[in-house]
């Protein structure tokens, strides 16, 4: 019997009504750079077991690392010995029924198990590329993984997703001043991907070398894909059940067909995008995957559910469930018209912004946030590049953000690091009238 079987049926044998149990395998190599040489490779071959157990309506998540069985016996008697102590989940809802998982081919690429072994010739090939321009020092990661993963339900569920991916981000000095970051994502072995990025953030790098000061006031932004994307994950978020129901969502008093952004913004969240590794047939409730817009030429048009929220909201799961939170798969941005040079010049007075961090929500209900750009920005006056320009803040409300979007590029990026929760499509963004305010240390 396969171990996530088994844990199942001990953990309903010993008295709880409903579970799931999920084993994930993990082979990893993460190669960190440093002063443009690899400094650290960290390789983990890991197995972890997730846990959701439901006794008397009270719902219990564990974790238990490790392939010792008296670990998980343990864990299932202490949960046990509590279960009475606790009070109902006022989020309880049983578990759905199983959907068939949705077959998600071309999700394993057998390269990577190569570089897993041995990685030193791709960071090789990010560092010399990226000294084709006239730079310092890069530094950065690369991050290689072949997972497993399997559940088994108290419904009857059981899948196998299986999955490598590929995930690196570069930041480039040049001069006193001069930085630049991207970062890249697939399912694949994607050297022309890792190439790119090089090539980017290097030339950010190199064009921002010599920056002055701009006032801080209201601007015209060109959001890359680094910045749009990180602001996607807030959006997405705030797009669940699970927000709306705990006050953290600017979609609180919102309902699907309502208009909620410019007719030029479609946001898709795509688990079945064979290239981005979110990508899966089923949730961890065991529900199938769908490809669904979450707001489609500017209007709501998806909340995204877990079978808890669902029965909250008088609705139908999504096929999006973690245990806790509903989340999106992969976001994908639908393109736009513009070159990004074409972009440029539709503005009389804004700033590009490369990069971004430190996003901070001041009322998640107004959407009002705050987040501090970082990395190469240049200053545009009358549809030009006039000149590279020191940092500022964003701060201003989600919302105004979404509704003033005025224009996107054609060419989209797949983005994904640690300011990026999910894997992300995304092109340039052209937001019109966006409150800045001084960045002070």
């Amino acid at each position: 019997m396969e171990i996530h079987k088994r844990i199942l049926k001990e953990a309903l044998d010993k008295g709880f009504q409903e579970a799931i149990v999920r084993v994930l395998e993990s082979e990893r190599t993460m190669t960190k750079i440093a002063n443009s040489e690899p400094s650290v490779v960290q390789h983990w071959r890991s197995l972890d077991i997730g846990l959701y157990l439901v006794k008397d309506k009270r719902i219990f998540i564990a974790e238990v690392r490790g392939l010792d069985p008296s670990g998980t016996e343990y864990t299932l008697n202490q949960l046990l010995s509590i279960a009475g102590k606790l009070r109902e989940s006022e989020l309880y809802a049983p578990l759905p029924e199983p959907g068939k998982p949705v077959e998600v081919g071309n999700l394993v690429d057998t390269n990577i198990d190569k570089y897993i072994e041995d990685p030193s010739s791709l960071a090789e090939e990010v560092i010399s590329t990226a000294h084709e321009e006239r730079i310092d020092y890069i530094a950065g990661m690369i991050d290689l993984k072949h997972e497993k993963e399997y559940i088994a339900s108290s419904k009857g569920f059981e899948g196998m997703h299986e999955y490598t991916s590929m995930e690196s981000y570069i930041r480039v000095f040049a001069g006193e001043e001069g930085s630049g970051q991207w970062s890249t994502c697939s399912t694949k072995l994607r050297r022309d991907k890792l190439a790119e990025m090089a090539r980017i953030a290097a030339r950010y790098a190199v064009d921002s070398k010599s920056r002055v000061d701009i006032e801080p006031g209201i601007y015209d932004l060109i959001l890359s894909p680094m910045v749009f994307g990180n602001l996607l994950g807030y959006i997405s978020y705030m797009a669940s059940g699970f927000s709306i129901l705990t006050g953290m969502s600017m979609f609180i008093k919102n309902k699907p067909g309502d208009k909620v952004a410019s007719e030029k913004f479609t946001l898709i969240d795509n688990p079945h995008e064979p290239e981005l590794p979110g990508s899966r047939g089923f949730d961890l409730e065991g529900v199938s995957t769908t490809r669904k817009p979450i707001i489609e030429k500017g209007i709501l048009s998806t909340i995204l559910h877990n079978s808890k929220t669902a029965a909250k909201f008088s609705a139908s799961t999504t096929g999006n469930a973690g245990w806790i939170s509903p989340e999106p798969w992969n976001l994908i941005v639908e393109p736009g018209d513009y070159r990004l040079e074409e972009l440029i010049s539709e503005v009389k007075k804004g700033v590009l912004i490369n990069n971004n961090w430190y996003t901070r929500f001041q009322n998640y209900v107004e959407g009002e946030f705050s987040t501090i750009t970082r990395d190469a920005l240049f200053f545009i006056e009358n549809g030009e590049i006039k000149t590279a320009v020191r940092k500022i803040r964003i701060a201003d409300k989600l919302g105004n953000i979404l509704r003033n979007i005025d224009g996107l590029t054609k060419e989209r990026y797949d983005v994904k690091w640690w300011e990026i929760s999910y894997p992300t499509r995304a092109p340039y963004i052209l937001v019109r009238g966006v409150n800045t305010s001084k960045h002070t240390i």
